[in-house]
Parts: C-alpha cells; structure tokens; sequence
C-alpha cells in the first residue's frame, strides 16, 4: 500500500511518515520523500542568486517513482511525500491513501523561520515558499483526500484508522 503526504514546506509530512513508520515497524514500512530526490543545486534555476526548489522540475520524480514501486513490492505501507506529492498523475496512480497535511500562513512563517536544515532563509525567500505553494496547489485536484489541519498537534490513531479502513 502507497500511502502519499503532501502538503506546503513545514507543515510535517516528514514527521508524520517517520512516526507511522515507526508504528508499522521497519521491516514493514519505509519513508521516501522527495527532498532525497532533488536535483544537483547547481543545475537548478536561481531566484536572485539562491537555488530556487520551489518548482516541481527539482526532483527526480522518474527514480522517485521507480524507488516508490520497487518499495511498494517489499513493504507493506510505503509512505511517499513531498510538496508535490499530488503533481505527478503517475505517481497519484499508485497511492491507495491520500492525506494533506494543511497549515496557515502564519504557522508556515513561524516553522519556517526556525527551520535551518538548509540555513536561515531570508524572509523575502519565505515568502515565495508560500507565494509558490499556494500557486502550485490552488488548481490541483484533491480527490478522495484526507486533510489535516497541522497547524494543530496530528492525532496518530487517527491517522493510522484512515489509513487501516
């Protein structure tokens, strides 16, 4: 089973897969997300000198899709994420669950400005982050999606009952 995680940066979708894998066991659950696929920084497009990720043209989704069936065939729950979780028609193909994790502007503002996995983004940056989320998600098409609201702690038994039914 394929269970797809989207939702804007700093909303939790890594937190989420690593705490379900954690309840499902190693041996029966792997996370792959798509920010282990990114291109090579220096072959990606630059917005006023700083690597732009916020296109979907940043990933390797072929190897990311490739990776995604070839775990599906030695896992039982294989939990795929990314901000474009939902962006690849070949890629929602193979999800049986779907869930969106939904946070505010001012949640995102406040993650974001103490995330520094890639060191202190300036606020001009952050706010194309958002800017392009809201722009690359307005016109998707959402079907049979569970969203959660992440800008509130995510109650995991309820998760793990969406996923189990």
């Amino acid at each position: 089973m394929v269970i797809g995680i989207g939702g804007s940066s700093n909303s939790g979708k890594s937190q989420l897969a690593k705490q379900l894998v954690s309840h499902y066991g190693d041996s029966n659950a792997i996370h792959l997300c798509q920010d282990d696929y990114a291109f090579p920084t220096n072959t990606l497009k630059k917005i006023n000198g700083h690597t732009d990720w916020e296109y979907e043209q940043t990933i390797d989704i072929e190897r990311f899709i490739k990776d995604v069936i070839d775990a599906n065939s030695k896992y039982d729950k294989v939990f795929s994420e990314g901000i474009f979780a939902y962006h690849f028609d070949s890629l929602n193909k193979l999800y049986s669950k779907k869930i969106y994790l939904k946070i505010d502007k001012e949640t995102f503002v406040k993650r974001k400005l103490n995330d520094y996995r890639w060191g202190k983004e300036p606020m001009w940056y952050i706010e194309h982050i958002w800017n392009s989320h809201i722009s690359n998600t307005k016109y998707k098409d959402f079907y049979k999606v569970a969203f959660l609201d992440a800008s509130l702690p995510i109650n995991l038994n309820d998760v793990i009952k969406y996923i189990e039914k």
